[in-house]
């Protein structure tokens, strides 16, 4: 396989997982942006949340002044935001159409019809209706990708690639999530365990659609190490740090077995596991999660950067 194509593949998965979580961020945070603004809501839930994203400095150079309806926007449908729905699901299918041949009809189709009907909102939002009938078809086309690869795809070198940028991506937008939730969103007047902590917390887990696995493992209130630690270390749920770290060693170890050898990026992803296997919720809060959870971010950059090295160029 060609590096442009093995790109390719890896910048589909990636583009698809980011819109998935953009859609999944905005629904998130409009259920916090609710609450009264001198209670977290309004203009610090959108803060929070472009810095989830990981676009709060660009918006800031378009935007100088933070507001709802713009950060939707943004967001959203906004071209020049190359992290928002709109841009995200573009690029996935600019990227698939440059490697037709290696997708499966059902795959191509699936992104394709993603980005004609994404297309049709138009580059700007007009009421709420119409955002809620984004974010759910961002959702449902996300499904229906994610399916048709898993079903009709080969185990060939095309699919690895493809699982490899979904799960990097993945553990990035995870770890930005607890990261903003850790550090920007509470109040500094607000009692970590108090009722706005809590109602934070459940809505991080509905984020990554882990309330359900939340009661199922804990069988108890929502509480922040627990959250933590179903995010971070819980190897039976996919979003966490941990899963996402081990699919990438599963995913590079079949791009070895395809290719026939083994690279930094490999060594990259196994040293990110093995830390991650050996750590407890514990130690992480005690070294402090926020600086824990920057070296992961710092360590899957570093991963994404071995793995275009080694194969994407």
């Amino acid at each position: 396989m060609l590096s442009r194509t093995a790109g390719a593949l890896f910048w589909t998965g990636r583009y698809v997982e980011r819109a998935d979580f953009v859609s999944r961020l905005v629904e998130a945070t409009l259920r916090l942006a609710a609450m009264p603004s001198g209670y977290g809501g309004d203009v610090a839930a959108w803060r929070g949340a472009l810095a989830a994203a990981g676009v709060d400095a660009p918006y800031a150079v378009a935007h100088p002044e933070l507001a709802e309806v713009t950060a939707l926007q943004y967001l959203s449908l906004d071209p020049l935001n190359p992290s928002s729905m709109r841009s995200c699901i573009e690029q996935a299918r600019t990227n698939a159409r440059a490697v037709r041949t290696a997708l499966t009809a059902e795959v191509w189709e699936a992104i394709n019809t993603a980005w004609l009907e994404v297309e049709r909102f138009g580059p700007a939002l007009d009421g709420l209706v119409t955002l809620n009938r984004l974010l759910d078809w961002v959702k449902a086309a996300v499904l229906s990708f994610d399916g048709a690869n898993h079903r009709t795809m080969l185990r060939d070198d095309a699919y690895w690639f493809i699982r490899l940028g979904a799960a990097i991506e993945r553990a990035d937008n995870t770890a930005r999530l607890l990261d903003v939730k850790y550090h920007l969103l509470l109040p500094r007047t607000e009692p970590v365990g108090g009722s706005l902590d809590y109602f934070q917390w459940t809505t991080i887990l509905r984020t990554v659609s882990a309330l359900t696995a939340y009661r199922h493992v804990y069988r108890d209130g929502v509480k922040p190490w627990l959250v933590a630690d179903l995010l971070i270390l819980n190897r039976t749920m996919p979003r966490s740090l941990s899963t996402c770290a081990h699919d990438s060693v599963r995913y590079l170890d079949q791009l070895a077995h395809v290719r026939g050898r083994r690279g930094p990026a490999h060594r990259q992803a196994v040293a990110i596991a093995s830390r991650l296997s050996s750590a407890n919720i514990e130690g992480i809060f005690a070294a402090g999660l926020h600086e824990r959870i920057q070296d992961f971010l710092d360590d899957n950059n570093r991963l994404g950067e071995l793995v275009a090295e080694q194969y994407l160029f």
